[in-house]
């Protein structure tokens, strides 16, 4: 028999996959996984300042991610440096200034590895709540605005000329992942997340003939790596969150050996 915190772990990690699934297929697509992992590693900050201030983690996490993500729309105005370079800068400083307030928490005891890979196994009913509820509602926000932001994706000059604003659909995607982040920290690590989010969605695209296939089959595999990364853990006994990634790993390399089906259009096929 399974035990009741195996069974919270597959719970919360499909649940977790049917989030990061669709998302991920707009990181693909748009060539963000770079910046990704920015606001990945901003989560550690976002982590220490929680602590530091006495605030919720998850709430403490997603107003860091989403700082940076402002941070990196009024720095690109400036055309001083490159969005890669930019990326680079917020993504290590933010990654080195929450590890060194970490060091001055001397009177917490902090889980240093927890955070960086996580620790499935190790979730609650409460965090399980705040899976399926933050995730229901990432998921509205994503079908709500599917139309726009996939329009903004394939063209974004297209989508201003249509009236659709392709800059409040960054935005949003923006903050969406922030919300993400603050919500699958716990459970696969500040290092892992971006994994989650590109691995599915990479593999979904060689297997979709539209948009919405895509999405679908991401999250369909997002799940199947989940399953198949904590039966390897409980097996090997091995970390869940990097077991979850190699488990994916191996799914996107299985389907290699499948042909690659046509997609809805040249533009998200090769990035927007």
């Amino acid at each position: 028999m399974l035990g009741d915190f195996f069974s919270r772990a597959l719970i919360a990690g499909i649940g977790l996959a049917a989030v990061t699934g669709p998302l991920g297929c707009f990181v693909v697509w748009r060539r963000m996984a770079y910046f990704g992992d920015t606001m990945a590693h901003s989560a550690l900050l976002g982590v220490a300042l929680s602590i530091l201030l006495s605030l919720n983690m998850a709430l403490g996490v997603f107003v860091v991610a989403a700082m940076v993500a402002g941070a990196l729309l009024l720095l690109e105005r400036q055309n001083s440096l490159s969005t890669d370079a930019l990326l680079g800068i917020l993504s290590h400083s933010t990654l080195a200034v929450g590890l060194v307030l970490v060091g001055f928490l001397t009177t917490v005891r902090i889980d240093l590895m927890g955070f960086l890979f996580g620790d499935l196994l190790a979730v609650s009913l409460g965090d399980i709540a705040l899976i399926y509820g933050g995730g229901a509602a990432i998921l509205g926000v994503l079908l709500l605005g599917w139309r726009p932001l996939l329009a903004a994706t394939v063209s974004p000059e297209l989508a201003e000329a249509e009236g659709l604003r392709p800059g409040v659909s960054r935005v949003i995607l923006m903050l969406l992942m922030a919300s993400v982040i603050a919500i699958a920290m716990k459970l696969v690590g500040v290092l892992l997340i971006t994994s989650l989010l590109i691995i599915p969605a990479a593999t979904a695209r060689r297997l979709s003939a539209t948009p919405e296939a895509m999405a679908a089959i991401a999250a369909v595999l997002g799940a199947l790596a989940v399953i198949g990364g904590l039966f390897g853990s409980r097996t090997w006994d091995t970390a869940s969150g990097p077991s979850i990634v190699v488990a994916a790993l191996v799914i996107f390399l299985v389907s290699l050996a499948v042909p690659t089906a046509r997609l809805f259009g040249r533009k998200v096929q090769h990035g927007a």
